[in-house]
């Protein structure tokens, strides 16, 4: 896909999409919609990428929906992708699924205002880091719609059911430093250093850890805030220790350990996952 509302660049094993739409600070359109989906099957697909980071163009991350289509932007559920059901499917929560089931970890880098839309898309990436000139908003209230982008499964594991309700039910707008108190960002970045923040991250992950790995690890650790009982993650455990534990990776790391060198880990995402999840069903709707 060629893109025009997003830059997708791979540099030192890290892909970073960069929403740009500056003039319009970076407004939330179904073509980007489109990219974003595209740039994570991209990163997913290229091994040498082991990391990602998303930030924003200009002065914002992303303010919300593109509002220009006036009093019925919102009256399609902002795709053009319908559900079996006849419904039109959240478009933010299209982005937000693609998110969730990304093989390579993913970081924000919130270098401004991350509204709606804007702030919802961020809740499945890993890590969200802000500048001090980020501000957010849970405003879908003032706008006589409710929080989309699977947010209401998302923003209470953040930052709990108490802060969660609070910012939504308000619509008000949230500084970089309360947003930090109240666990929706791990910390808060001068605007020039964020960038270096969010990669240094993302380095320390692709020099030290195995691919698999990690894919893996993202999933269960995800996956695991939804349930019920200990047993279900003891079950994943379990599956995934054994085949890990036997594999080429599992080897390179204890010898590397021992031989006191870094680890070369040789099996590569493209390989395929493991199936640790067997009773897992994708959400489907339909």
């Amino acid at each position: 896909m060629a893109y025009e509302e997003i830059i997708y660049e791979v540099s030192e094993q890290i892909a970073t999409i960069t929403l740009n739409r500056p003039d319009k600070l970076n407004s939330f359109t179904n073509r980007m919609l489109k990219e974003i989906i595209a740039a994570f099957d991209e990163s997913d697909a290229d091994d040498n990428v082991r990391a990602v980071i998303v930030t924003g163009s200009g002065r914002a991350f992303c303010a919300g929906a593109d509002l220009s289509g006036g009093g019925e932007t919102f009256a399609k559920g902002g795709s053009d992708v319908k559900a079996k059901t006849g419904v039109m499917r959240d478009g933010g929560g299209l982005v937000s699924l693609r998110i969730f089931e990304s093989k390579k970890p993913v970081i924000g880098a919130i270098n401004g205002a991350a509204v709606g839309v804007g702030v919802t898309m961020t809740l499945p990436m890993d890590i969200r880091l802000a500048s001090t000139t980020s501000k957010f908003g849970f405003v879908f209230a003032k706008r006589g719609i409710v929080p989309e982008a699977a947010s209401s499964w998302f923003l209470p594991r953040i930052v709990g059911i108490s802060q969660a309700t609070e910012w939504c039910f308000t619509g008000r707008m949230i500084s970089a430093d309360e947003a930090k108190e109240g666990r929706l960002v791990r910390s808060v970045h001068a605007p020039e250093d964020l960038l270096p923040a969010a990669r240094a991250i993302a380095r320390e992950i692709a020099e030290n850890t195995a691919p698999v790995s990690v894919a893996l690890s993202r999933q269960m650790l995800w996956r695991m805030l939804g349930a019920d009982h200990p047993m279900q993650a003891h079950r994943v455990d379990s599956r995934a220790i054994n085949s890990r534990g036997a594999s080429d990776d599992a080897r390179e790391g204890v010898m590397s350990f021992l031989e006191k060198r870094p680890a070369n880990f040789p099996v590569k995402v493209s390989d395929g996952l493991p199936e640790v999840f067997p009773d897992w069903q994708d959400p489907q709707f339909s």
